[in-house]
């Protein structure tokens, strides 16, 4: 494997962030995971509510406080494909990205969002794309991350998770074969819901809360661990010791 030196350890930054403004998903207000990723060492951290821009204000409020680079941009859950990260690069691109969330939202009742993928490439200039893997995958798929690189071009990625699941390295290994068929680069990411590892247990209560069950008949809505908290650069460069690019 490459040797990463410090100064390359120092360079990840969490792209994949849920707050308390994604309501009952997010464990952690934006300015504490703000601080907690700049106390950590991380030179930037992206944003990306599910189909919102809301916490992004608070976001950069403390950010810019904390002089740490913020990321602003989106989680997309479609109707019709699998869900993505989307970071816009400019004003512009930022534009069409609340214009591409007005439309999801007018189409429906308050607090929810329709979005289909026609809606995405429609307003996909100057959009950094990075493509979600749904829990089966399949040659679809690839065909799917491969329709996003043709829109999006030298702008899509494929994310990678390490969710201490017990089949990570198969998972991640899977993952790297579906990024070199569709022949996008792969991203590291965290899926990040709360700041610290101790806010797992809110996280379960507002689970709980959206599932409409108590803590005992939760089961398997429940996340299996603590994990989803965020991580030093030197942690995560560990976790993916296997595919270090």
């Amino acid at each position: 494997h490459k040797v990463l030196n410090t100064s390359q350890m120092i360079a990840y930054a969490e792209l994949q962030v849920t707050t308390n403004f994604t309501f009952l998903r997010g464990a952690s207000h934006p300015h504490e995971l703000i601080a907690t990723a700049a106390t950590l060492g991380q030179q930037a951290i992206a944003i990306t509510d599910r189909n919102s821009l809301a916490g992004v204000v608070r976001a950069h409020t403390a950010a810019k406080s904390l002089n740490i680079k913020l990321l602003i941009g989106a989680r997309l859950d479609f109707v019709d494909t699998p869900s993505l990260l989307c970071l816009p690069i400019n004003h512009a691109a930022y534009n069409q990205l609340s214009s591409l969330l007005t439309r999801g939202k007018r189409r429906t009742t308050k607090g929810q969002c329709k979005l289909y993928h026609t809606d995405l490439i429609e307003h996909c200039a100057d959009q950094i794309l990075i493509a979600l893997p749904p829990e089966k995958t399949n040659s679809d798929f690839v065909s799917h991350i491969k329709n996003l690189a043709k829109h999006a071009p030298g702008r899509c990625y494929l994310s990678a998770n390490h969710s201490y699941g017990g089949d990570d390295c198969y998972n991640i290994s899977h993952i790297t074969e579906i990024a070199d068929l569709a022949n996008v680069p792969l991203v590291a990411t965290n899926d990040v819901h709360y700041h610290v590892p101790e806010r797992r247990a809110l996280q379960d209560v507002l689970t709980c809360i959206r599932e409409s069950c108590t803590i005992d008949q939760a089961g398997f809505k429940l996340t299996a661990n603590a994990e989803r908290h965020l991580k030093s650069p030197a942690e995560m460069i560990r976790l993916f010791k296997s595919c270090p690019e």
